[in-house]
């Protein structure tokens, strides 16, 4: 089992023929991802060349548009390589055509698109799920990469991971590598995002093979104090957590465009006291939230 993606998604790339589809349509098919197209509107028509994970070559069709796609190959995953001013568009497009699952990883898309297509897929009936913008995606070890965490970092296990930062999410999987994970997610650290650590630990809570979840955080906003207050009500699973940005100075936008602290509401001090009072054992490091996991993980 996993959450949102297993060996049997069927993804389509929009983006596929530029530079960053492309490479990254390389490593998804290397890791095993089941891509069977891609859309671009002024290359409808064509196709791509790559190699899937045996090293057998694979001609993967170019379409017109998201819909076209599914309709042609029954994809229920989409991944945007789109750039960021073309982003709001591309995920119209695919809230249109309905596509189950959306994972964008573009940077730097407006908030204010974000927040437009976002309000469009409620209006639309909540049917895609929408991980993202400026993430790294999603990973179910050795079934199926949509995203652009390197497959190589953990294999399967009893973990689930979701963070809001890209980088940290490659870390915690590497830290606990010998263990592994069911489904690792990067939701993002923008203020607008689809998929939240609410969604995510709800799908882990709900996921037979996952027997325990860590949740990285960052500085600003309070999606971490929600969660807290969802795992206190909700999560029977044993929970860790890390909220980077301990050192960060108040007042002063960091990095991600949500991480921005005012007072003491969105602070790393108040998002690990709010998860400690919910029951999760937060670690001031990285290295040392995953020892915490390890304990938890040889105590089950």
């Amino acid at each position: 089992m996993s959450i949102y993606i297993n060996k049997d998604s069927k993804v389509i790339v929009q983006g596929i023929t530029g530079g960053e589809g492309t490479k990254h349509t390389a490593l998804m098919l290397k890791a095993g991802t089941n891509v069977v197209g891609g859309v671009n509107a002024r290359k409808a028509g064509t196709t791509v060349s790559h190699t899937d994970k045996d090293g057998n070559p694979v001609e993967l069709p170019v379409f017109a548009s998201v819909q076209e796609a599914i309709d042609a190959t029954g994809a229920d995953v989409s991944i945007a390589f789109v750039p960021g001013a073309h982003t709001r568009s591309a995920m119209i497009e695919a809230i249109d055509a309905e596509i189950p699952l959306l994972v964008v990883i573009t940077e730097g898309v407006p908030v204010g698109d974000s927040a437009e297509a976002w309000a469009y897929a409620t209006e639309k009936g909540n049917k895609t799920r929408i991980v993202g913008p400026n993430c790294p995606g999603i990973i179910t070890p050795g079934e199926s990469l949509v995203g652009i965490t390197p497959a190589n970092i953990a294999g399967k296990g009893p973990i689930g991971l979701v963070s809001k930062s890209g980088t940290l999410t490659y870390q915690m999987m590497f830290e606990l590598r010998e263990i592994g994970f069911s489904t690792a997610i990067g939701i993002g650290g923008d203020p607008v995002i689809g998929t939240t650590h609410i969604d995510a630990l709800a799908a882990f809570e709900a996921d037979p093979e996952t027997k325990a979840i860590v949740m990285i955080g960052e500085i600003g906003g309070d999606a971490e104090e929600r969660a807290a207050e969802f795992i206190k009500a909700n999560v029977t699973k044993p929970v860790v957590g890390y909220v980077a940005g301990f050192t960060a100075p108040e007042g002063k936008t960091m990095g991600h465009a949500g991480a921005i602290v005012s007072g003491s509401a969105g602070t790393a001090q108040a998002k690990k006291e709010a998860l400690e009072a919910a029951g999760v054992k937060v670690g001031k490091t990285p290295s040392e939230t995953a020892d915490l996991m390890r304990e938890i993980i040889q105590g089950l």
